[in-house]
Parts: C-alpha cells; sequence; structure tokens
C-alpha cells in the first residue's frame, strides 16, 4: 500500500496478515495530490498541489524524480498512457492537454481545450 502525507512523504506499507511495516520511500517536500501507478506497476506518477509531477520506481527504491514542472498553469491531473508506461497525459487548470515522455519529460503533443478544468 503506497500513500502520501500532506508534507510530500511518500509511504509505503507492507501488510501481510496481522502484521505491517511501514517505510519512507520519498520525500519531495510538497503536498502530493495524487498518486498514479502505470498497468504494470513499475512506474509511480506522484503529482503535487502546485503542479509538479514526479516518477518513482518502487523496484528502484530510489528517490522520486522531477519530471514536470508547472510553468503557466498547475498540472490538475496526469496518467499513463496505455499499453506501456513510456508516456503519460497531463491536463491542466486551464485545460491544456499533453502527453509526455517519461524517460525525459519531453512535451510530444498538446491540445488545448479552451475551457477551465476541474475536478
Amino acid at each position: 500500500l503506497y500513500f502520501s502525507a500532506q508534507e510530500g512523504i511518500l509511504f509505503f506499507y507492507h501488510i501481510k496478515d496481522l502484521q505491517y511495516e511501514m517505510k519512507i520511500c520519498a520525500d519531495i517536500l510538497k503536498p502530493i495530490s495524487s498518486l498514479i501507478f502505470c498497468p504494470d506497476y513499475t512506474v509511480l506518477l506522484l503529482v503535487t498541489e502546485q503542479g509538479t509531477v514526479y516518477t518513482y520506481k518502487p523496484a528502484h527504491s530510489g528517490e522520486a524524480v522531477k519530471l514536470l514542472d508547472a510553468c503557466s498553469s498547475c498540472f490538475l491531473a496526469a496518467d499513463f498512457l496505455t499499453p506501456g508506461n513510456k508516456y503519460c497525459v497531463s491536463v491542466t487548470i486551464s485545460g491544456e492537454v499533453q502527453v509526455w515522455f517519461l524517460e525525459d519529460g519531453t512535451c510530444l503533443s498538446k491540445l488545448n481545450l479552451d475551457i477551465e478544468v476541474h475536478v
């Protein structure tokens, strides 16, 4: 079980029967608004309230890596484009939908919906 705290800490709870173990996986120092796993569970996207998107690879137990940083408008949500885990799609509050290459954060495509987006 992965979850985040208000302080921007990503936690992992390993639960087996009535026993559990807690581990701190990453601390990004910004409140996390959503966590999204890719279909094969190898990469976890962390979206902050400020609109920054990080990737975390559980198998590597490393730090979260900043992938995207909000520019003129905060990212409201992000998710993986399936099949696979090479690309993600994001939407900003201002209605801009973007497709990103996860390896280096390159923006591959964008579309402006010309409408403000809300959750």
